[in-house]
């Protein structure tokens, strides 16, 4: 039976490492689904804060936190990226040493 592509968002983001961030496009070019990085945002939208899954490590190609509001806080993509580690430039992660490539 073929794993639903919620599914494949799901296994996905639980790859993550800590510390690290990717992009809803990269998740979406590695499932096989290159233009799809809108329709990961929804999938990651659906779910954050209802499980444990790391959904605080999407973030949009730029770097930007557009997932934010999808927590009951929106300071909390930022608190928890920044607990593990993670810089930010401005309002940005430091994509060029913190970006993980959810294809590899």
């Amino acid at each position: 039976m073929e794993k639903g592509f919620y599914y494949r968002v799901y296994e996905l983001v639980a790859k993550i490492p800590f510390g690290k961030v990717t992009t809803y496009g990269s998740i979406a070019k590695a499932i096989g689904l290159r233009s799809s990085a809108r329709l990961v945002g929804n999938a990651c939208r659906a779910a954050a804060g209802t499980n444990s899954l790391p959904f605080h490590r999407v973030v949009n190609r730029s770097g930007e936190l557009t997932g934010k509001h999808s927590f009951p806080d929106a300071n909390y993509m930022r608190q928890a990226l920044e607990a593990e580690g993670v810089k930010f430039i401005g309002e940005h992660v430091d994509m060029d040493n913190f970006f993980w490539d959810a294809e590899i």
